[in-house]
């Protein structure tokens, strides 16, 4: 089956984990998000997978609840390594190969992370959980995931959410707001839109690494943006 992309970045929202829940996740949709992530491993895809913990705790609520922003930022951090043992453990289920590795230290949970490991990993066929973030509070998943895409050489990353592309406003919240199928980094810039926080765009702009923002909740998506059909919001220069 022919596909457009070779190597990906995945960018899970945390939030999105939860489903229909209001903590936590909720296991048919780790089970389905592996299931997909398994359809593209079948086509010898690589993928490196970054997962928010916004489902378990975010450090910006945190601050609001009495926490110093570095701890708040730790806990967040935290949140992600359990997301990221779920989503192992269910692809691991399902037939597929994945590895968790931390930005710090983090034995036995995980290994830490290097750009050599994850080399090795991906050429070997895992799915490669990259967790704690960037390991430095005061930056984002979003940060965390564009960082690592552009470590291991990532053709595109892949945001899935649980909207289908970039609106000019929130469509969760305004009825009237429009999607973009193709929008560039400059436009997202001076329109203010909340694709990813300004350090990820940033980075992901000066490293020519598109973004492609997608509702990761719809079954099959992930294969139809892999395969190149028109799924989701392209953000490039």
């Amino acid at each position: 089956m022919a596909h457009k992309y070779n190597r990906v970045l995945l960018k899970l929202s945390g939030e999105a984990l939860m489903g229909n829940k209001t903590y936590g996740f909720d296991e048919n949709l780790l089970a389905e998000y592996a299931a997909q992530v398994l359809e593209i491993q079948a086509l010898g895809v690589q993928v490196g997978i970054v997962i928010g913990g916004g489902n378990i705790f975010r450090g910006l609520s945190g601050v609001k609840a009495g926490f110093e922003r570095v701890t708040g930022d730790y806990m967040g951090m935290l949140a992600t390594v359990i997301n990221g043992l779920a989503l192992q453990t269910y692809i691991r289920n399902a037939g597929g190969k994945a590895r968790i590795l931390t930005a710090i230290e983090m034995l036995p949970v995980a290994d830490r992370y290097s750009k050599t490991l994850t080399a090795d990993l991906l050429t070997q066929g895992y799915a490669v959980i990259f967790t704690f973030g960037t390991g430095n509070p005061f930056f984002t998943t979003d940060t965390a995931a564009a960082l690592r895409g552009v470590e291991m050489n990532a053709e595109v990353m892949l945001k899935g959410t649980r909207v289908d592309g970039v609106y000019t406003a929130d469509p969760e919240k305004d009825k009237n707001a429009v999607k973009f199928d193709e929008i560039t980094f400059e436009e997202a810039y001076k329109r203010g839109l909340k694709i990813m926080d300004m350090t990820a765009l940033t980075m992901c702009r000066e490293n020519n690494l598109p973004v492609i923002v997608f509702n990761m909740n719809k079954k099959g998506n992930l294969l139809r943006v892999i395969q190149g059909e028109k799924v989701g919001t392209l953000v490039k220069d």
